[in-house]
């Protein structure tokens, strides 16, 4: 199962390739999307979460939105197996 871009970034608006939906934040994983509701976990990524992913040998990034979707969307291209959370208004 592949990755899908990350098609279009703007402020307040994103689109994830396959999905109907326009999402204002959303997690991607390989083989679907939804949104994310940074209510529940708040904007930042806890260091437990990064120090929790790295003992499980997953590469982390922590990025500025843009960056971050460059990111994804070059390794996604590459086939890699990849998956971000991702808050358009930052």
């Amino acid at each position: 199962m592949s990755s899908p871009e990350i098609a279009s970034l703007s402020w307040g608006q994103m689109k994830v390739q396959g999905s109907t939906t326009t999402y204002k934040d959303c997690k991607v994983w390989p083989g679907g999307s939804r949104a994310w509701d940074w209510r529940e976990t708040g904007t930042e990524v806890p260091p437990s979460t990064v120090e929790y992913l790295q003992k499980q040998g997953i590469d982390v990034r922590v990025l500025q939105t843009e960056a971050a979707v460059k990111e994804y969307n070059a390794l996604a291209a590459q086939g890699v197996r990849v998956g971000g959370v991702f808050h358009s208004t930052c």
